[in-house]
């Protein structure tokens, strides 16, 4: 598949969800060392997170730590605990209509701002009848890349070890 429109750049988050984030932050800022950025709420999105950051710079990674606004609400941000997974994407309106051609299936509510103020949409994590392809039970986020994110991948070699 040469003709997609879009390239992933990296992971920008990962989000975990339980009933009570002080319990997750107590874990991931007190005894991991995480940075604490922000906090964020949505009754829509029924999320009440702490929004913490691993590594530096560009391709620093987002580690969202979400409890529910209300626990017998939806979407159940803390169930499973690992809820999704984020992905910088370079051209988010040219992904989510590909993306869509291909017939993958997309949950409600379109692209829209997400808690870091990044356009964000997210793959369902099963398709259906109508569009037969999701996420194979992964819930994973698009998020726009932005400007700096872009100029950093690019700079990049392509043929770069890991280790």
């Amino acid at each position: 598949m040469t003709d997609r429109p879009f390239r992933v750049l990296g992971i920008q988050q990962v989000a975990l969800g339980g009933l009570d984030k002080g319990r997750l932050r107590h874990f991931w800022v007190d005894l991991l060392g995480l940075k604490l950025s922000h906090d964020f709420q949505s009754a829509r999105e029924n999320v009440d997170e702490d929004v913490c950051v691993a590594g530096r710079g560009p391709f620093a990674v987002e580690v969202d730590l979400m409890q529910p606004i209300d626990p017998e609400g939806r979407p159940k941000v803390h169930h499973p605990a690992l809820n999704h997974i984020g992905v910088w994407i370079d051209d988010l309106p040219a992904a989510v209509a590909w993306l869509g051609e291909q017939g993958v299936r997309f949950t409600p509510g379109g692209i829209r701002k997400g808690a870091s103020g990044f356009d964000i949409t997210f793959v369902h994590p099963k398709g259906d009848a109508e569009r037969p392809i999701g996420g194979e039970g992964v819930l994973i986020e698009l998020v726009q890349a932005p400007p700096a994110v872009i100029a950093a991948f690019d700079a990049l070699a392509d043929d770069v070890p890991l280790a």
